[in-house]
């Protein structure tokens, strides 16, 4: 048997419910219980939102998009020649799909508004897109095989101001030589709570640009290719690759640098929340390290007399390091769940809502992550066992004389 657990364990069960040590005691379990929660919510929260604005990026520019250099600084560019550039892709092993499109400049007319917008086709013949997520009204756009498909779907943003809904049509006018004017129905709405894409995009379909452009391109050209990768932690390896290997009057751009104040808004993001999670841990570790000694000066006597009994300095540490083991365990525990608890609760039934005009989304997102719920408990348990550590090393200086008479 293991005496100093056994003595620890009849402290722990033999403690005055009364008692200031008893008090102290509930603290630093609450301490370390609400620490823990508080990180694995906070990293539940960044991860989601992070994960949210990152889908809401990709499913409008892809992890990596291929077009051909222009000098004109223009939106719509030269076209390339799609299926040979699709096979070459797919023999990259980090490629996961591929989605052709085109844009095209336009301006839309209604009985009571005017708007200028960019009309962005795309296809599905490499599998659906990725918009389909963002879709919030209506349907998503068809893509019939005899011809090109008249829907089209729109921004919350762009009609509102529009006054459109689903169902509705309105003519798009095409500034080329010569002017050309198509009628769309308004299929579906959409919606990425990104400025940058809600304010400008319509999404068609790519037949449609391939038929306005003069000459008219042949089904086997795009405007440019959108690479999803399997991994997005692979995008600068791939993107290198890709760089080395593509034609030379081929551009490669990379989503993190197409849309740079995004991601760099989520590092300064990250790096604030770390920030605040290392003064949490110092906080708990600190009441941790303050019960100790409160728990060792209130246990004076006890030490003296086990001292006087023959008990080592390190025989006594053991005492008050399952003690403290003991209320670490006790605090994660319940910190963990109250944390599972109130992501489950706001994942399933999404109590806190946010305003999508300034959070992107309109509720606090959770992502579950077992890999940072284990790390963050790893680094809590650690902390505190360092934490328990240190005050231990007080009991080499108490003299069992002294520590006798100790009152």
């Amino acid at each position: 048997m293991n005496v100093a657990r056994y003595i620890s364990h009849k402290i722990d069960g033999g403690a005055d419910s009364g008692s200031f040590t008893s008090s102290v005691t509930k603290i630093a379990i609450i301490s370390i219980a609400m620490g823990l929660a508080v990180m694995v919510v906070s990293f539940a929260i960044l991860q989601g939102f992070r994960n949210e604005i990152q889908n809401k990026i990709f499913s409008f520019g892809a992890h990596l998009q291929i077009s051909r250099y222009d000098t004109n600084n223009s939106l719509e560019v030269a076209p390339i020649a799609g299926p040979r550039l699709v096979k070459q892709l797919h023999q990259v092993p980090e490629v996961k799909s591929t989605q052709p499109f085109a844009v095209k400049t336009a301006i839309i007319k209604t009985k009571e508004e005017v708007l200028g917008v960019v009309l962005k086709g795309i296809s599905e013949t490499d599998g659906l897109s990725p918009m389909r997520q963002n879709l919030q009204a209506g349907k998503f756009m068809s893509f019939p095989d005899s011809a090109a498909s008249d829907d089209v779907l729109l921004s919350r943003k762009v009609a509102n101001k529009l006054r459109l809904a689903v169902g509705d049509k309105a003519l798009f006018y095409f500034i080329q030589s010569p002017p050309r004017i198509r009628q769309f129905r308004v299929s579906g709405i959409y919606s990425t709570g990104l400025d940058e894409f809600d304010d400008v995009y319509v999404i068609g379909d790519i037949r449609q640009i391939r038929e306005l452009n003069s000459p008219a391109w042949p089904d086997s050209l795009v405007g440019g290719m959108e690479v999803m990768l399997r991994d997005f932690t692979a995008l600068d390896t791939t993107y290198e690759h890709l760089y080395e290997h593509l034609p030379y009057d081929l551009k490669i751009d990379k989503v993190t640098e197409q849309y740079a104040q995004l991601f760099d808004w989520l590092k300064l993001l990250n790096r604030n929340v770390i920030i605040f999670l290392i003064l949490i841990i110092f906080v708990a570790t600190f009441n941790m390290v303050a019960t100790i000694f409160i728990m060792i000066l209130e246990r004076t006597n006890m030490i003296g007399i086990l001292k006087a009994l023959g008990s080592t300095d390190n025989q006594i540490r053991q005492i008050f390091f399952f003690r403290g083991l003991s209320l670490t365990v006790r605090g994660m525990l319940i910190g963990n769940v109250i944390a599972v608890g109130f992501c489950a609760v706001q994942y399933y039934f999404h109590l806190i809502p946010l305003d999508p005009e300034n959070y992107y989304m309109d509720r606090v997102p959770i992502s579950w992550d077992p890999r940072m719920l284990l790390l963050l408990n790893v680094a809590t348990f650690g902390a505190s066992l360092l934490a328990v550590l240190i005050p231990t090393y007080l009991i080499a200086r108490i003299k069992p004389v002294v520590a006798i008479k100790f009152d």
